[in-house]
Formats: structure tokens, C-alpha cells, sequence
């Protein structure tokens, strides 16, 4: 695979930061000098820490953002046009994808919420990723980019799971092939984001929002997503089974348990 200057320079374990502090990790994409494009370093090093966030007992909001003047560019077109080249596409794409669809499938499988927080541009498989995480808060200059169609090709990095789950498809087939670009303002107006808010504050607001979702028990965190997934496939009955089994196992949790005494408690 063709190696840019920075991923053969840089540690893989700085290309992709991970900090936990209480209850909340936070992975930070960290090539700013090519605005945090995806190459195969940083997608197995996403992978590492997406598996360690998956089995940590005592992380239950899983915070993703970019450094320096974007979120994240998409993927490696630097590495993409080498391996285009080369005639080396389907092996050289085809790795790191199997590497960061590792990463993806963990964020959508993982009881955990996962929140991007995104600034400056969401492209290509940055765009997807921004929207495959569980809710995205934005600055009111981020600009969100499909990118695909303009380079000829299809979606990836789970773009066609969480752009339909938040706006159906007749909406997602104009996101991927009818828009170049579009703001937060429009994203927000579309129902991709949970709260708009100036440059200055998104450290500030993703942290508040953070600490919100995290306030939530994790069985309950676990359950919800399970639940909100399948709402759409599952058949009616089934859902209201899987309903009534998650609420039960959640009410013998010692939070369930707690919060409910509490509650009835304020009722005498």
C-alpha cells in the first residue's frame, strides 16, 4: 500500500488520539495536515480503540472528533490514485475498508452512544461517519460533503445506514447524488443533527451533551439502542417482545432499582 509522508513519520497511535475521562472516551482523528483523511494506519488503529471502548464496563458515551481545521476529509485519495495506478485497487481499498468497516460495525453494534462532533468539513467517509454515529452536534460554519458521486463511486463507511435511518431513502438517494455540499443549518433543518452551535462553543456543548447522555444508566443506553435499530425491520409483535424484555432486565439493575425507589418515595 502507498504510505503518505505522515503515516510513515507518525506513530500509528497518534494518528487517532484516545482519552477517557469518567464515563466518556473521546477519539480524536489526528492528521490535520491532510485534514484527518482515512489511510490503512489510522483504520486499524480506529479499530483497536473501538474494540477497547466495546469492552470497557465503565465507558457509556463514546465522543469522535477531528484536529485541527476539519473533522475528517474522507479517505486517503492519495493513497486511492497510487493504488488506481497501480491496478492494485480491490487489494489496497479493499484492506483498509475491511479494517475501518471493523471500526464502523463496532460504533453501530457497541451499548454505548456515540457522538460526533463535528467543525470545518465532514467529506466522503467522513461525511458517513459523522451520521453513522449514534447523534452528531456541529458548528454552525461545518459543511457536510458526500463527495461520492463526484468521484464516480458509491457510499461507504456505513453512509447508506445512518444518512436513510435519520432521513428515509427517497431523502438519502438525494443526499448521495444530488447535493455537492450543504451546511449545518440544512443538516439540522433534515434531522441529522441533535444541536447546532458556534465554533467557539463546540468543545463546551459536546462535553455538556456528553455528560448528559452519560448521566443515563447503561443498561439503559444498551437497550435503547438495541430497540431504536431494529424498530424499523423488526415485526410489531416481535419489537413489543424485545420492548417488554429490556424494560424487564433493566428494572433488576441496581440504577433501575434505585431511581424507582427514589421516585416512589417523592409520591408519599
Amino acid at each position: 500500500m502507498a504510505m503518505t509522508e505522515d503515516s510513515i513519520s507518525t506513530p500509528a497511535s497518534d494518528l487517532a488520539l484516545f482519552a477517557v475521562d469518567g464515563p466518556i472516551a473521546t477519539v480524536t482523528l489526528n492528521r490535520p495536515t491532510a485534514f484527518n483523511a482515512i489511510d490503512l494506519s489510522i483504520a486499524k488503529r480506529l479499530e483497536e480503540i473501538a474494540a477497547d471502548v466495546e469492552a470497557s464496563d465503565d465507558i457509556k458515551v463514546l465522543v469522535i472528533e477531528g484536529a485541527g481545521r476539519a473533522f475528517c476529509a474522507g479517505g486517503d485519495l492519495q493513497t486511492i490514485g497510487a493504488a488506481a495506478a497501480a491496478d492494485k485497487i480491490a487489494p489496497v481499498v479493499g484492506e483498509m475498508l475491511h479494517h475501518y468497516h471493523a471500526f464502523i460495525a463496532a460504533l453501530q453494534r457497541m451499548p454505548k452512544i456515540v457522538l460526533a462532533s463535528v467543525h470545518g468539513s465532514a467529506a466522503g467517509a467522513g461525511f458517513s461517519l459523522a451520521f453513522m454515529a449514534d447523534l452528531c452536534i456541529a458548528t454552525e460554519d461545518a459543511r457536510f460533503t458526500p463527495a461520492y458521486a463526484k468521484l464516480g463511486v458509491s457510499p461507504d463507511g456505513g453512509g447508506t445506514v445512518g444518512v436513510t435511518a435519520a432521513v428515509g431513502p427517497r431523502r438519502a438517494l438525494q443526499i448521495f447524488l444530488a447535493e455537492d455540499s450543504f451546511s449545518a443549518a440544512q443538516a439540522m433543518q433534515w434531522g441529522l443533527l441533535v444541536k447546532v452551535v458556534p465554533a467557539v462553543e463546540l468543545k463546551a456543548a459536546t462535553r455538556e451533551l456528553a455528560h448528559r447522555l452519560a448521566q443515563n444508566a447503561p443498561a439503559a443506553i444498551a437497550a435503547t439502542k438495541m430497540l431504536i435499530q431494529r424498530a424499523s425491520t423488526s415485526p410489531i409483535e416481535q419489537q413489543l417482545a424485545a420492548e417488554r424484555d429490556a424494560i424487564i432486565d433493566c428494572m433488576h439493575t441496581d440504577e433501575s432499582r434505585a431511581a424507582i425507589e427514589k421516585f416512589t418515595r417523592k409520591g408519599k
